[in-house]
């Protein structure tokens, strides 16, 4: 589990805390929060609005108050009521989207020193390079590894989401919207796995060396330690 553990020092200068940009600290929360009710809603319409148990369910009660309803019409009901948390879900997506494109310009803005790319090069040439601390360097640089992988995965899910989206004005790849479907849903499955890789990471994160990783990513993490 050691090589998911962020590492809240910069392995050159080791003693100098990592600097994060009131931008990028708001882009994180916000996506964190983007992301989770994405989850959310394909967790409702998994279980609680699940076409086959609600269409049940739906008849039932209706049947209950007096009416007379057929299994096609409590079908479109319970469709209709996962289309409304599908429409839910697609606003997220639209947010992610803009989220996404924000960090990209992000990128560009950010100082030299806290630009992701510029980070995952460092980590690279310092894991090939630095002798002492090797153990650091090898597990910053599959630390920035697992992120440029999310970074990747969110661009996938993203473009595939918005394919779903705007299906209609994409009907000359029709046939292809079945496999952008199954990409995107796989996806999704890859980047709930990264979230329980780095929840686990940032816990163990903080009950070592690294404590305090998660008030840098609110704060700023301005304070350096002492050596």
């Amino acid at each position: 589990m050691a090589i998911i553990e962020p590492i809240r020092r910069e392995v050159k200068p080791p003693h100098q805390i990592k600097k994060n940009s009131a931008p990028l600290r708001l882009w994180h929360w916000l996506n964190t929060l983007v992301i989770s009710g994405s989850l959310i809603t394909v967790l409702i319409n998994s279980t609680i609005t699940d076409q086959g148990a609600t269409s049940g369910l739906v008849k039932d009660e209706l049947q209950k108050a007096g009416a007379d309803v057929t299994n096609d019409q409590a079908r479109s009901v319970a469709h209709a009521l996962g289309d409304s948390v599908w429409a839910i879900h697609t606003y997220f997506g639209y947010c992610l989207a803009g989220l996404l494109l924000f960090r990209l310009l992000l990128e560009f803005f950010q100082l030299a020193d806290q630009k992701f790319i510029r980070r995952l090069k460092s980590a690279y040439v310092q894991f090939n390079t630095i002798k002492k601390n090797r153990q650091e360097a090898r597990h910053e640089l599959a630390v920035k590894s697992l992120y440029a992988i999310f970074y990747a995965l969110l661009f996938i899910m993203v473009i595939t989401g918005l394919f779903l989206a705007f299906e209609d004005a994409m009907a000359p790849f029709k046939s292809i919207r079945h496999s952008v479907k199954d990409v995107h849903g796989f996806c999704m499955y890859l980047i709930l796995g990264f979230i329980v890789l780095h929840l686990g990471g940032v816990f163990l994160a903080e009950r070592k060396e690294s404590k305090g990783i998660v008030s840098d990513m609110i704060n700023g993490g301005s304070e350096d330690l002492k050596s």
